[in-house]
């Protein structure tokens, strides 16, 4: 039971549907269609969409999307609608021009937008909306515009910046004298709403062809990129087979690589071997943490790739054997040597969402646009935010994420599914970059080894090791900072909190959905 002197808020219950988004906006259009006869797939789109609009910094239509969804009848789905790299890109191209690394506000770190052309396959697949009706709440808070929240603006603000230096990007997004909107102020966006409507009578055909794509595409180019109408055109997503451990009973589920969902699933086989302490947030399960985290990034770094086009070590990194060789690897009373240096940057905004319906369908949804904004480059006509994922890529020739024409780069976001005896137990998500794949183990252990609900388990202190540091959230006091310190960990307070999660947890017995909403977030759980 919660405690009601800490200051933090209740799970929400419902009976019939649940939605939970970091936007209240967008929790209220998923629960709207939901309402209006929608399945959870239907809602999952709605929402994801006015989220592109009302939370610009951390998804987009131009970013990537990833989903799992278990029908209430029948067996699990995983798309990857993660875009590629132009046809032209190589390794080989970039050396030959003397670039050594992609910068984050490069045309060569944008990858062609998957998000669009996934929300219509998984909508004709499963849906029973069409992307017409899933569009109307967001193109009405693109035209009529939004209230700015409070963390929404932070990373807006946080982002000027990034967003000064592409003139578009700046006349969009920063309409106030070069300033990002600050909370509780209105904001439009004319030019998206604009590229909403196409969308919404044209299909992905209005996105990947015609207008949009020629104001993409000739903004990129005249910036130095490669991409061509061809590869725009070319997009499509791909139905793939989901992956799976087993935790205490339960079967997780992720998406297979591109995603890193293989790397939460190695950190679980870590992690279930370790008998936990009695407080969840106890000096010895922290340590356990930060060192689970170096080791899952480190190897992220060295496999993870489009298996497409790379050789990925799925059932190595799937093995149970391999989890419990690393965790014998972990001392319980000192921090590791230093592991190889980490590949892939900290900073990641993203929107992860989740569904179920009233008939017990149940979906796990994430968009971003990989970094804040993105890549900073925005379609000047069309408003669309492109993303920066080639930055995933790297451009060391031989490697298996090395950056090649048509090949999707390692990515960081992963929804998330807990399964038992065949049926969908909970959809969840953690969002964050890098976090993503320590989120997913640290939100699952409080719940199933603590007995927490959602939102406890959401709420909870986290940290992550990267990079040499440890990443401590402001609520992990100096005293236990101190005693990370003489186990040898290097520990830095953050700006911004790790992340931020979704859950419903499906109690089929009594009928009731239990969700929790990220507090480090703007969002909400409602139900009906």
């Amino acid at each position: 039971m919660r405690d009601f002197h800490q200051p933090t808020r209740s799970a929400v219950r419902s009976m019939n549907g649940m939605v939970t988004t970091s936007q209240p906006s967008s929790t209220l259009a998923g629960i709207e269609m939901l309402r209006a006869g929608g399945n959870a797939l239907d809602a999952a789109v709605a929402a994801c969409a006015v989220q592109c609009v009302t939370e610009p910094g951390s998804t987009g239509i131009g970013g990537d999307c990833f989903c799992l969804y278990k029908p209430a009848n029948g067996p699990l789905v995983a798309l990857n609608g993660s875009g590629r790299a132009p046809a032209a890109a190589s390794a080989e191209w970039y050396a030959e021009q003397g670039i050594a690394k992609l910068e984050t506000t490069s045309p060569h770190a944008v990858t062609v937008p998957g998000a669009v052309d996934a929300w219509e396959t998984l909508l004709r697949d499963h849906g029973t909306k069409s992307l017409e009706e899933c569009l109307q709440a967001a193109i009405g808070y693109a035209e009529n515009g939004f209230a700015v929240h409070d963390r929404a603006a932070l990373d807006w603000q946080l982002a000027e910046d990034k967003l000064s230096i592409d003139p578009a990007a700046k006349a969009i997004l920063l309409r106030g004298g070069g300033k990002a909107p600050k909370e509780g102020t209105v904001y439009r966006q004319p030019e998206l709403a604009a590229t909403l409507k196409k969308i919404a009578k044209g299909g992905r055909e209005a996105f990947y062809t015609g207008e949009v794509a020629d104001d993409l595409v000739s903004h990129l180019r005249s910036k130095g990129g490669l991409h061509t109408l061809d590869d725009f055109a070319a997009n499509a997503p791909e139905y793939v087979t989901p992956i799976m451990t087993d935790y205490k009973g339960y079967q997780v589920y992720e998406c297979p690589p591109n995603g890193v969902g293989i790397i939460a699933l190695l950190m679980l086989n870590m992690w279930e071997g370790f008998e936990q302490p009695d407080d969840p947030l106890d000096i010895v399960r922290l340590h356990r943490m930060a060192e689970v985290s170096r080791l899952g990034i480190r190897d992220r770094n060295a496999f993870v790739a489009d298996p497409a086009m790379a050789d990925v070590p799925m059932d190595l990194l799937l093995s149970k054997g391999y989890g419990e060789k690393l965790r014998g690897l972990i001392d319980d009373a000192k921090a590791m040597p230093d592991l190889p240096p980490q590949g892939l940057d900290k900073n990641g905004d993203t929107v992860y969402l989740c569904v179920v319906d009233k008939d017990g369908n149940a979906c796990s949804f994430i968009n971003s646009t990989f970094h804040s904004f993105g890549s900073g480059i925005v379609g000047p006509n069309s408003g669309v935010v492109l993303q920066n994922r080639g930055w995933g890529f790297t451009l060391e020739r031989g490697h298996p994420n090395a950056i090649q024409g048509g090949k999707r780069p390692a990515h960081t976001i992963i929804p998330g599914m807990l399964m038992k005896d065949g049926e969908a137990v909970m959809p969840f998500g953690v969002m964050g970059g890098n976090y993503q794949p320590v989120g997913h183990t640290w939100v699952l252990s409080n719940m199933i080894d603590y007995g927490m609900d959602p939102q406890a388990a959401i709420a909870l202190p986290r940290v992550m090791s990267y990079g040499g540091k440890l990443e401590l959230e402001t609520t992990i006091g100096p005293k236990v900072a101190s005693q990370l310190r003489a186990m040898g960990h290097d520990c830095e307070y953050l700006v911004r909190p790790h992340g931020g999660g979704q859950a419903i947890w499906i109690d089929r017995k009594e009928g009731v959905l239990t969700a929790g909403s990220e507090t480090r977030k703007d969002g909400c759980a409602l139900g009906y």
